[in-house]
């Protein structure tokens, strides 16, 4: 009836004022309202000289006791969780079979070949360009190989710029734009600089209009060492053969949407057994910079080119970062994963995010805007 002279609570259970002691299972307390909605604090106690008990069992016995708590605070975090995703349990996280259910569920929408690569053939026949194949996606080869556009005057003592489109392949403008780039303004820069452009990195997502790839992996959180993608990797391994000694500067063009409201973060929660409130998605165009290599006066010059194109976010707070200046943020994008991170952090570099749902925006101008991003970058490291 007693354990260590205290009345026992429940079979194995005594209770201390561990405040008053100054124990060690009193420092959570306080510290977890609102977040459990009570406070959770035990101290365990092995018994290791038992005739019963061996290390092995003792360690076990310390993960149970850890793994049953988690269970019960995770339990109560999300028993409330209203269901809005048609997939998964509410609060928990996706199996395999769920996730098979998510795939198996996607729809074709557009073709990769009639909207991408039909473009990229008739760039073939630029004086100034060559289409090179550096890729393809293994579930379906044939049907996604992969490709840059380069020039045709390649030096190593040139610098060289990299524009990447279609990373998230639901970011129209992102693929279109990077084409309209090179239909119309990137020979004239192959003079000066080394041209590099890859419009569609993640071509299956582009025909399904989905921010994840076929693998629910989101390629644009997967360009670092062991965290990679098939899209991701292929790019990596293509940037690396080349040996460019010296990047100009990068944009990576993207699109906030409303979708990501309404589908792809809904998602991005659901798989993970997360509760989701909802976005606030900004009405217009902005900019994602790198907090460990900022360059503000780039950024700042892409904002001015783009102004004349589109309208620009001017809101204090732009999904959830504070705006350092008018449709400029900036987050660690190195740490993140980020497509952004792919030329070292040592130039200029940026992620576009045009916004196509706008009442003020058409597709021509999320896809001009797109290319007077890049021309106003581009423009900027040549006269700095």
């Amino acid at each position: 009836k007693v354990i260590c002279g205290e009345s026992i609570a429940k079979e194995g259970i005594i209770l201390f004022p561990t405040k008053s002691l100054g124990l060690c299972g009193s420092l959570s307390l306080g510290l977890c309202r609102g977040i459990t909605g009570g406070t959770y604090a035990t101290t365990t106690e092995v018994y290791p000289d038992s005739p019963k008990a061996t290390g092995e069992i003792c360690n076990e016995a310390q993960v149970a006791a850890i793994v049953a708590a988690l269970d019960f605070v995770l339990a109560t975090q999300t028993e409330d969780i209203p269901r809005f995703y048609p997939i998964g349990t509410p609060g928990k996280p996706w199996s395999d079979s769920e996730r098979n259910q998510w795939k198996e569920s996607r729809k074709y929408h557009r073709s990769y070949k009639e909207e991408v690569l039909d473009k990229l053939d008739k760039l073939k026949s630029n004086d100034a360009l060559e289409v090179v194949q550096y890729g393809a996606l293994s579930h379906n080869p044939g049907r996604y190989p992969l490709f840059a556009v380069k020039s045709k005057q390649w030096k190593d003592d040139k610098p060289t710029l990299l524009v990447t489109g279609g990373v998230h392949g639901y970011e129209t403008s992102g693929v279109q734009g990077a084409l309209l780039f090179l239909e119309t303004q990137a020979a004239k820069y192959t003079t000066q600089v080394n041209v590099l452009v890859a419009p569609c990195i993640s071509p299956w997502a582009y025909e399904h209009i989905e921010r994840w790839n076929a693998d629910l992996k989101d390629p644009n959180r997967s360009f670092k060492k062991g965290n990679e993608t098939e899209e991701s990797a292929a790019l990596m391994s293509y940037l690396d053969s080349l040996n460019v000694k010296e990047w100009a500067c990068h944009l990576d063009l993207h699109e906030t949407t409303d979708t990501d409201e309404l589908e792809f973060m809904p998602a991005k929660h659901a798989e993970a057994g997360l509760a989701y409130s909802g976005e606030v998605i900004p009405d217009g165009f902005y900019l994602v910079g790198d907090s460990e290599n900022p360059h503000l006066e780039f950024h700042q010059s892409i904002i001015s080119g783009v102004e004349k194109v589109t309208h620009i976010v001017k809101d204090e707070d732009i999904i959830g970062e504070p705006a350092k200046s008018d449709g400029i943020i900036l987050v660690p994008v190195n740490t993140l994963g980020l497509c952004g991170s792919i030329t070292g952090g040592k130039c200029p570099a940026t992620t576009t995010e045009v916004y196509p749902d706008s009442p003020r925006a058409t597709d021509a101008i999320c896809n001009d805007a797109q290319v007077a991003a890049i021309v106003s970058g581009i423009d900027y490291v040549l006269q700095h």
